[in-house]
């Protein structure tokens, strides 16, 4: 059974940092783009950050370029997503995603290529 496990969310205070970590099972997915989603009430889901399958491409939205960054762990199928200098803005569900249908060396840039999805971890930022 294939799943993506999220961990490391809880509540901060702003300029505070947290690290999500996203953790694969299943199958191996040393060569699947992955990516992270957030999604708060009555927005729609977005991508925050994505990384390719060889991990030599990364993007980012333009609200968290500067103050995130995305890594994997290729050995041990593990997607991390640090976050500094966090905002009340910030305050959302992030989602790991998974896509196997892209090259290697492609990111995630929508929600309509990701295969797998994670269940989420909930990140608080007061003020």
């Amino acid at each position: 059974q294939v799943q993506l496990v999220e961990s490391g969310g809880g509540l901060v205070q702003a300029g505070g940092s947290l690290r999500l970590s996203c953790a694969a099972s299943g199958r191996s997915f040393s060569l699947d783009a992955m990516g992270w989603f957030r999604q708060s009430p009555g927005k729609e889901r977005e991508l925050v950050a994505a990384i390719s399958g060889d991990g030599g491409l990364t993007t980012y939205a333009h609200s968290v370029k500067g103050r995130f960054i995305i890594s994997k762990d290729n050995t041990r199928s593990i997607v991390y997503l640090q976050m500094n200098s966090l905002k009340p803005e910030d305050t959302a569900v992030y989602h790991c995603a998974a896509s196997r249908r892209l090259f290697p060396q492609t990111v995630l840039t929508s929600i309509t290529e990701v295969d797998y999805w994670g269940q989420g971890t909930q990140v608080s930022v007061s003020s």
